[in-house]
């Protein structure tokens, strides 16, 4: 139960109750009376639920400069601007990603046409390939077998038959020479005859060179240069298809893994135009029903400032994914919450009442009751407790107030208690120097109680009336 505050006493003021006067230097005479251990420390006020921490969380855009940020402590109305960054780096921004994916759309459909006309008309040019193989061989296969014997004995017998019109020229002009020398006189028109037969023969003469001269190079060079082409032409078509039976597919693939590539780059570019325009509406944060703005954050019970409430000004950048700011509820109920060093929480327990006070306002004594007690150090080594708080009608704290709380985490109506100077420790444990009634003096074995400043509960091992010695410091 808690203690009226003109009730509460310090371990100091109880000495005069616990110890009979002083006989001698040093010596203290053993007396039960009431012993009180009572913690004090600071909280700070804090709302106990509906806190919203504000901080931007981004999908893409890392540029968010403060163009307007409501003072720190301003009471807001719902729908309140409470932040507004520059929004003219992101709307270029915008312009670009728009005309990026619009670039992007027309690509893909040129290369998605591209890849579907190839894929259609790539089987046609592998037939295309192995037609032509095909009929290079035969070609090549006809003329080794076939033509090139024929074509040989063709040019032998066109220069036979040159020869054969040769010789019968010849003979027709001997014959006519026969004739035409039986007469005595030559005739005029024979003599024309004779002339022309004469020019005839010198023609067929002249034919049968050209032909021999024909038949020589068409068994010379002709024929073995056609059987080399034909070989070679079957030779590189051959080849031809084998390299087109692997590069067309190849090239085939690779137009479809670079199709493919522009279908993820094109869905990148739409899924970064999506979140881009995203972000665009994280420029304006507004409160989201009535109540209080302020900067720094309340995390984890405590009201963190920091580097980050600094930048909540005109063209600062608050990080991103950090909390810059705070917005609470108006009609959010406060309590009060501290952080505590271990053996301070640890003599403290849950449903334990006390008192806190105001700076300024000590005439108020406002009951508190320790709702809640981790039992977890955090990082900082320190645990935190939770206290709900009853607060007066003329009173209406604001977040972030501190107050100065006071609780008796201890008390014995009567109890044996001595100052925290006269134990010793030893191999036995804790001891205290006893007088005996012959003047001397002995070290008895105690055990402690609780610990309240300069005392310290003895639970056994004294008794009332004894004396001990306590030195002086």
């Amino acid at each position: 139960m808690l203690l009226p505050p003109m009730t509460r006493l310090s371990p100091l003021h109880l000495v005069p109750i616990l110890f009979a006067a002083v006989s001698q230097a040093g010596e203290v005479t053993i007396e039960p009376g009431p012993f009180t251990q009572e913690k004090a420390f600071s909280a700070t006020t804090l709302p106990m639920e509906g806190v919203e921490l504000i901080q931007i969380e981004p999908e893409v855009w890392a540029e968010f400069e403060i163009a307007e940020v409501v003072d720190h402590g301003s009471k807001v109305a719902k729908g309140a601007v409470l932040v507004r960054f520059d929004a003219e780096s992101i709307d270029k921004k915008l312009v670009d990603a728009r005309r990026s994916l619009d670039a992007s759309t027309l690509a893909l459909a040129q290369a998605e046409m591209d890849f579907k006309h190839q894929q259609e008309t790539t089987p046609h040019r592998l037939d295309a390939y192995r037609r032509a193989a095909e009929i290079a061989k035969e070609e090549h296969t006809y003329f080794t077998q076939t033509r090139r014997k024929a074509t040989e004995e063709q040019a032998a017998q066109a220069l036979e038959r040159k020869k054969q019109m040769l010789s019968n020229q010849q003979e027709e002009l001997k014959q006519l020479g026969k004739m035409y020398d039986a007469d005595d006189v030559t005739e005029e028109t024979e003599e024309i005859i004779l002339t022309r037969q004469k020019d005839d023969v010198k023609a067929a003469e002249l034919a049968v060179r050209m032909e021999a001269l024909d038949y020589q190079r068409t068994m010379e060079v002709s024929l073995p240069r056609e059987a080399v082409t034909l070989a070679n032409n079957e030779r590189d078509t051959a080849l031809a298809l084998l390299k087109a039976q692997e590069d067309l597919p190849r090239s085939l693939n690779q137009k479809k893994l670079e199709l493919d590539a522009l279908k993820v780059q094109h869905q990148r570019e739409k899924d970064h135009l999506e979140k881009l325009q995203k972000d665009r509406g994280l420029l304006e944060i507004k409160a989201p029903a009535d109540g209080w703005f302020y900067h720094g954050s309340v995390e984890n019970g405590r009201w963190i400032t920091g580097e980050l409430a600094k930048s909540l000004v005109k063209h600062g950048r608050p990080l991103p994914n950090k909390a810059f700011a705070t917005f609470i509820p108006g009609a959010a109920r406060l309590a009060l919450t501290a952080y505590l060093e271990e053996a301070m929480a640890n003599s403290l327990k849950v449903d334990l009442s006390g008192v806190a006070t105001l700076s300024g306002r000590e005439d108020l004594d406002i009951p508190v009751k320790l709702s809640k007690l981790s039992n977890i150090p955090g990082t900082d080594g320190s645990y935190r407790i939770d206290l709900s708080t009853d607060w007066p009608k003329e009173m209406t704290p604001v977040t972030g107030t501190s107050a100065k709380v006071r609780m008796i985490s201890y008390h014995q109506p009567s109890a044996i208690a001595i100052p925290s100077r006269a134990l010793s420790y030893d191999a036995r444990g804790w001891t205290v120097e006893v007088k005996l009634a012959d003047g001397k003096t002995e070290k008895r074995p105690v055990k402690r109680g609780r610990i309240s400043e300069e005392l310290t509960e003895i639970v056994s091992g004294l008794e009332v009336g004894q004396v001990i010695i306590a030195p002086d410091k």
